[in-house]
């Protein structure tokens, strides 16, 4: 069965079940009317799931989401996002407000007090002014709706240095009946996932449990989300959530035909995957999108170990910056993973343009590497030659742009 897939959509609004809307209440104290916050609420109470940033520094709202679906996952309501403050690194404070934006949006939708989850992005370490925040909520919840339009609007509420929305769409049939995902992101600087300053929000009509929602939304994270790279900084406040409104009538949990099950799992991995893309294209003022590609290694854990060397080494982003094929570099930065290469079995390409095969080099290739260094996205692929495991990440240049952009605030 084929996938229709929109890598432009307007977003959550695509999703039966789900209505959204957003405000602009000058959360950044710019006096501007720039949108920062929005409410995206299920027609009745749904599973949800979340991945969030492994940093041991966690913002309030991702420890609020923890408890919340600790308790509640089966239950969900909706979710409350901000953007311009992180409410992170804000003590006892920050909790109390996280808590304080869910039972706002609650009461604004007439939901239980723990039927919301609460995102935050933006800048570290300062309060969240509430009384805004208050005032944006209740906007939000006025605009609430099912028209693209406003689907398009709550896309932009989550944004900070981002240069353009991300928003996905998948649809599939199963005998007869439409299933959609669909999903949104911000993320440009602050992005070295295992988690980044990153939040997804995605939102299917499908049903499915908490756990069953959780193995799914990990196994898509795992191969997206975790597998780009813009500048190596982790962030205290990455999320991912799952919403399932179930209104589809079908069901992709565990009891669910085993090609149903792989259908949905595509669907999700493709929105996820498309969504991290997007991320690592919109990385704050980059001008090369690298596919880092190891093959061989011995284990994945070896792959991708030798993939983040390359892809977050300074000098290694720097030439890509210059469009200057300097492989040394990434045989340096794959040495210094200490996974235990051999230089005599060590093949790496730009492309498919060989640069070292066998660990020998070959120069006469050089004016081939330099047209595909030219390129805005290209691959770096070395070869181990020591197993059969793989790893692929996305990454970017490093520019002067960058930072310029990040000097000060």
């Amino acid at each position: 069965m084929s996938l229709e897939f929109n890598q432009d959509s307007p977003g959550l609004s695509d999703v039966p079940g789900f209505r959204v809307g957003a405000a602009g209440c000058d959360i950044r104290n710019k006096a501007t009317d720039r949108l920062d916050l929005t409410l995206i609420v299920a027609d009745r109470p749904c599973a949800a799931a979340g991945v969030f940033t492994t940093n041991d520094i966690k913002a309030a709202p991702v420890r609020f989401c923890q408890q919340v679906l600790a308790v509640s996952a089966g239950q969900i309501r909706g979710l409350v996002g901000n953007s311009g403050n992180a409410n992170a690194c804000t003590a006892a404070q920050g909790d109390a407000d996280a808590s304080a934006m869910a039972k706002l949006a609650a009461i604004a939708v007439g939901a239980p007090a723990d039927a919301f989850l609460v995102c935050s992005t933006g800048r570290i370490g300062e309060l969240l002014p509430m009384a805004k925040v208050a005032e944006g909520i209740k906007a939000s919840a006025a605009r609430l709706s099912r028209e693209a339009a406003e689907g398009v609007r709550s896309a932009h509420a989550i944004l900070t240095s981002d240069t353009r929305p991300k928003s996905v769409t998948a649809r599939f049939v199963w005998e007869g009946k439409t299933i959609t995902i669909a999903g949104i992101a911000k993320g440009a600087g602050m992005i070295e996932p295992n988690m980044a300053t990153m939040l997804a929000f995605v939102c299917t009509d499908a049903a499915a449990s908490p756990a069953e929602l959780k193995t799914a939304l990990k196994a898509a994270s795992d191969q997206s989300f975790n597998c780009v790279s813009v500048d190596g900084d982790m962030s205290t406040n990455d999320t991912v959530l799952l919403l399932a409104s179930g209104v589809s009538g079908v069901s992709v949990g565990a009891s669910a035909p085993a090609a149903l099950q792989a259908l949905f799992q595509d669907a999700l991995d493709k929105v996820c995957f498309a969504l991290a893309e997007k991320i690592v294209g919109d990385g704050e003022k980059i001008t090369k999108v690298v596919a880092v590609e190891i093959e061989g290694a011995r284990t994945r854990a070896d792959a991708e170990k030798v993939a983040r060397a390359i892809g977050n080494s300074l000098l290694v982003k720097s030439s890509w910056f210059g469009e200057d094929p300097n492989w040394g570099r990434l045989a340096d930065a794959a040495g210094y993973a200490r996974t235990g290469l051999d230089e005599a079995k060590l093949d790496i390409y730009y492309d498919d343009v060989p640069a070292v095969l066998g660990g020998k080099p070959l120069p006469e290739n050089k004016p081939q590497w330099k047209q595909v260094v030219k390129a805005a996205r290209f691959a770096v692929r070395l070869k181990l030659n020591l197993g059969e495991a793989k790893f692929r990440l996305l990454a970017a240049d490093l520019t002067d742009g960058y930072v310029n952009y990040n000097k000060s605030e």
